[in-house]
Parts: structure tokens; sequence; C-alpha cells
């Protein structure tokens, strides 16, 4: 997708592979290995998965926790700093983050300089909430050199309200770093359900979306692959990748796309054309 030169130009890169449970060495490794070849393809803004380093089927707290770092002592966020400074390349990663006797879902957003900041999912899916506390920290939207980046998590991709909140801020993309499962009902001649939602997020706020899936089964529970960066007209860029190989998707966009795209046509905007006083009260609503 190319735009105005030198408007905000990026190159968008999702990295799928089947990490191993509770291996975070093995882990950074692969997620090394993709990035250097994500660089090489000209990335400048990467996506890993969801709880990439520890694993995600976690048969206890007490596991959990013991996987989770804080974000002043973890390794993996070390690493990515190392990665992002020598690459020069801004990187959305999933990690378990320790913080107190508190546990979190968590996404780093990591810049040359360091880390930028730490986005904790909103919204718990299945036996996370056993484990993980909800997100306590809202839907940031991060300024960087090369645009506006807005983490979200698997899950809260189900709820228009988490695509519309980073649309407000002002997101230019959405990273999600997300460990997708099978949806009940999911036909095979029809895209996956997440797919589906991440297409519209992007339509509906005017939105690049770049999300990064696992692939394997994990103490039984398989994930479906299939990551995918949308364009904010709502149109596929690059993927879905397959359901179970490891892939680095990689998109050229002009993120400066985003704020035009807002515009449907002379009459119609996706983020003006809101009627707030008809249904704003829905939000809060149970």
């Amino acid at each position: 997708m190319s735009g105005a030169s030198g408007e905000a130009n990026a190159t968008i890169a999702c990295l799928q592979f089947e990490p191993s449970f509770g291996d975070s060495e093995t882990n950074l490794e692969q997620a090394a290995g993709l990035l250097e070849e994500a660089h090489r393809a000209g990335a400048n803004l990467a996506v890993l998965p969801e709880l990439f380093d520890s694993g995600y089927v976690f048969t206890s707290r007490e596991e959990a926790f013991g996987l989770a770092t804080s974000v002043e002592a973890s390794p993996t966020i070390e690493r990515l700093q190392e990665a992002a400074r020598g690459m020069d390349m801004y990187i959305v990663a999933g990690f378990a983050e320790r913080d107190g006797d508190r546990l979190y879902n968590s996404a780093a957003v990591i810049g040359p300089g360091g880390l930028i900041g730490v986005y904790r999912k909103n919204h718990l899916w299945a036996e996370e909430a056993l484990y993980f506390e909800p997100g306590d920290r809202g839907f940031p939207v991060y300024a960087t050199r090369i645009g506006r980046i807005a983490p979200l998590i698997c899950y809260d991709g189900w709820f228009p309200e988490s695509w519309r909140r980073c649309g407000l801020g002002g997101a230019d993309i959405v990273c999600v770093p997300t460990n997708w499962v099978p949806m009940p009902g999911q036909r095979d001649d029809l895209p996956a359900m997440a797919n589906i939602l991440c297409l519209a997020g992007a339509h509906s706020n005017g939105v690049f979306v770049a999300a990064a899936c696992r692939t394997g089964t994990e103490r039984g529970q398989p994930f479906i692959g299939q990551s995918l960066i949308v364009g904010p007209q709502g149109w596929p860029l690059a993927g879905p990748a397959s359901r179970d190989e490891r892939a680095v998707l990689v998109a050229h966009c002009n993120l400066a796309d985003a704020r035009r795209a807002r515009a449907l046509n002379a009459f119609n905007h996706v983020l003006r054309d809101r009627r707030s006083d008809v249904y704003g009260e829905l939000a809060t609503r149970s």
C-alpha cells in the first residue's frame, strides 16, 4: 500500500511460530531468528504472539507465577530491547508480567530507544481468569517515530469497544499479539472468525491491524495460526498465514493512510459520524 512519499512509510511484520511451553530461551531464539528475517525484509515494526516466551496453557497459578517476570527483571524484554536497538525496529510482544503478587497477560511496546510502554489485556479468555488480573491501564496509544501504535491482545478483539477506543485515541495501527483458538461452529469454507473481527475493526475505525498468532497444540489446546496484516479500509495486505506453519508476513504501508481512510466519502467519516447522543450510554450498560 503506498501513499505520498515520506509521510509515514513503514514495513510491518507479523511473526508466527510455535512456542515451547516453559522454555523461554528456546522461544527467544526462535523469535530472534524471525526478527532477523523480518529485518532483512526491511521491517521497522514487528509483532510477536501472545505469551510467546512462556507458553499459554497453564495448569495452576503457581505455574503461571513461576513463568512470569516483572518488567524490570524480564530477560525477554531485555533481549527484545537489544534486538530493537540493533535493528532500529519497533517490536510489540506478548509476555507474562508479574507486578508484586499480581499477574497480567501483557504486551510490551519496544522501540530503538528501549521500552515505550506495557499494555495489559483487558478481556481475559477462559482459564486466563484463574491466573491473571484484568488489565488496569485502559487502551493506551503510543506515539512513535513511525506512527501511533495501540496494542490489543487476542480476546480484546471480540469487543468493538476495544477497537473504537484505539481509533478514538488516534491510533494509526493496532498491533495484536494473539493465541487464537478454534471457534465453535467455524466452517472451513469461511475465514476464521478472528480474521473477520480484525478486518471489521480495521474498516470501522480506519486503522491498520497487525495480528501475530502462534501455531501448534499445547497441552491439548490447538491454535489456529492465520496471522494477518490489514489495511485501514479493511482489506488484507498480507496473509492470512497458514494454520500450522511458521511465517513472517510483511506489508509495506504508509501509516498516514489510516487517517485518510476514516473518510469513506465526501459525507461520511467512521469516527465523526458516531451518534453518541443516541447510544453513548451503551458503553456502561450491562
